[in-house]
């Protein structure tokens, strides 16, 4: 993109901070550079097929209860299987949660992890590992959403990985181990929608404002602003270095975003009828995974999703962590509030269950892979909390979730012991679950990330071919 003049290279090199503050974000005027750090992989795209080549990603930030979902252990003492019966599904054997009726009835398009483990039961570390696939990532390892988006780029006119709903209250991982690009570069982090609880599709105000700028700053200025940060670009060595290539990757995506009427309508989830968003259910989760679905049907690569269901009727927010149930937030684990299953397991249920139906009739199933997961599980033992009961967290065994292209509907893998406190058998890492998720999606978990080639690969597991 950097013109090369002989005349040009002669003029005395601008400094770096003159370069910055010429050519960058806030000289510019625009909002969407501090939102969008994705590479836009022009040319690079891969051509479609069975398998998954899109992703959305739906974090139980906090925790869900396997023994109250997926796991579930009617013999066992009440203490340990808790209030709820477990229903049969669509899959011979194969029995969950009666909060989850829905998902239930659709057992043949997804698979069930029953043995997911690790040692870590600190909620910002274990949000780290899960969003690295590692057990212990280095401070700058990228996330999935990043390496996915620097194997698989994709060429449509929209960011190749959003995130919708950041983190928040004390159990979340730092904002580099996501909102960045990691090791690999900030042209690989994801575009954030949805900086606080309310800024989302079921609020009745939502509007993405990533399109904005300034108004009192015309397109046409703004055109010629880019233009001359170009042309400094080519008088200063700086703007030959890999930082300032990423800080014209997403200044140039911006621009495109600006002009492209496709962008603005894929994030748009007013187009969509009311019976269909009714459909999803009208709450945070549900809202926003419809707008995730819009999202890979335009084009994007990977959509992260935090599962925040939202708030009880006259209930006062206190934080996103919707299913850390520890019985703490003045809400019992099987209590109708925003922190109990009877509230956020239905609504789960709903949202999820809509998306995969949706993909499907749309034919768009067989390439978007749906992953739903926290990054623990729950004791087997429920207790007495600070306020309510609940369970704890327990990384020691816990279940995930699996459907889309490249995954075997109608499977549960591994096996937990008849408390689904330990993992009796097929027990599954988080490198063997993320090498699993890069393989359903068509990357070779071996590929190399590092700029020599031969160093650290994508995922350092190996597949689970039971589920491929």
């Amino acid at each position: 993109m950097m013109r090369r003049n002989s005349k040009l290279k002669s003029q005395t090199a601008i400094s770096r901070r003159q370069l910055l503050q010429t050519g960058g974000v806030t000289s510019l005027g625009l909002t969407l550079p501090q939102l969008l750090r994705a590479d836009n992989g022009r040319g690079r795209g891969t051509k479609k097929s069975a398998k998954a080549t899109s992703c959305i990603f739906i974090h139980q930030y906090g925790g869900l209860s396997q023994l109250d979902s997926w796991d579930m252990k009617p013999d066992a003492p009440r203490e340990i299987r808790g209030p709820y019966r477990s229903i049969e599904t669509a899959t011979p054997g194969f029995r969950v949660c009666e909060l989850m009726p829905k998902l239930a009835g659709l057992s043949e398009q997804y698979a069930v992890i029953r043995s997911m483990t690790h040692d870590m039961s600190q909620h910002d570390r274990a949000n780290s590992m899960l969003l690295a696939g590692r057990s212990k990532p280095a401070v700058d390892d990228p996330a999935f959403g990043a390496i996915v988006t620097k194997l698989s780029p994709s060429t449509a006119s929209i960011p190749p990985h959003v995130w919708l709903q950041k983190f928040g209250g004390g159990s979340a991982p730092p904002d580099h181990t996501y909102l960045t690009g990691g090791h690999l570069g900030m042209a690989y982090a994801p575009m954030l929608i949805g900086t606080k609880h309310d800024d989302n599709p079921a609020a009745k105000d939502f509007r993405v404002r990533a399109f904005d700028t300034n108004e009192n700053v015309p397109l046409e200025r703004l055109e010629r602003r880019w233009q001359l940060s170009q042309e400094l670009q080519t008088l200063s060595n700086t703007g030959k270095t890999a930082e300032f290539h990423s800080l014209d990757l997403y200044q140039q995506q911006s621009f495109d975003l600006l002009h492209s009427r496709d962008a603005k309508i894929a994030f748009d989830v007013n187009r969509e009828t009311p019976s269909l968003r009714d459909r999803y259910g009208r709450n945070p989760l549900g809202q926003n995974l419809l707008l995730a679905r819009r999202l890979v049907e335009s084009g994007v690569r990977l959509v992260n999703v935090v599962a925040w269901t939202g708030l009880a009727a006259g209930e006062q927010f206190v934080s996103i962590e919707t299913w850390d149930m520890h019985g703490n937030a003045d809400v019992g684990i099987f209590e109708n509030g925003w922190n109990g299953l009877p509230f956020a397991l239905p609504r789960t249920d709903q949202a999820v269950a809509a998306l995969l139906s949706d993909l499907s009739d749309r034919g768009l199933l067989d390439s978007t892979l749906v992953v739903l997961v926290g990054e623990f599980g729950r004791t087997p033992i429920i207790s007495q909390g600070a306020k309510r009961i609940g369970r704890d967290h327990w990384p020691q065994c816990y279940s995930a979730m699996v459907a889309g292209g490249g995954i075997q509907g109608g499977v549960v893998y591994g096996e937990s012991n008849d408390r689904a406190a330990y993992v009796k058998s097929n027990p599954v890492s988080l490198e063997d679950f993320t090498a699993t998720l890069f393989t359903a999606m068509q990357i070779n978990p071996a590929s190399r990330l590092s700029p020599d080639g031969f160093t650290i690969p994508a995922s350092p597991g190996s597949p689970i071919t039971a589920l491929l």
